[in-house]
C-alpha cells in the first residue's frame, strides 16, 4: 500500500533530477522486488515454472538498482557544475 505514495514521489523527484529521487527509486524497487517474491513464493514452491512470470520484473529491478549509483554520480556532478555556474548576487 505504501507504493501508492512512494511511486509518484519517486517519479516527481526523478523528474526534477533530484539525487534523493534516485536513491529512493532504488530503495522502492528493492522493496517492490522483495514484496513480489515473498507474495509469489508459495506458487514458486509448488510450480517452479512460475519463475518465468517474475523474471521480467526481477531483471528490470536489478537494472534499476544497479543504475542508482552511476545515476547518482552523474546527477551530483551536474548539480555541482550548475551551482558553480550561477552568478553571485
Amino acid at each position: 500500500m505504501s507504493l501508492v505514495v512512494l511511486d509518484p514521489l519517486v517519479v516527481v523527484l526523478v523528474g526534477l533530477v533530484r539525487r534523493e529521487g534516485i536513491g529512493l527509486a532504488g530503495a522502492v524497487m528493492a522493496l517492490d522486488l522483495c514484496g513480489n517474491w515473498w507474495g509469489n513464493w508459495h506458487w514458486l514452491r509448488d510450480d517452479p515454472s512460475q519463475l518465468l512470470r517474475l523474471l521480467p520484473l526481477t531483471l528490470f529491478g536489478v537494472f534499476v538498482v544497479a543504475s542508482t549509483l552511476p545515476l547518482h554520480r552523474v546527477v551530483a556532478r551536474t548539480t555541482a557544475r550548475s551551482e558553480t555556474a550561477l552568478p553571485s548576487a
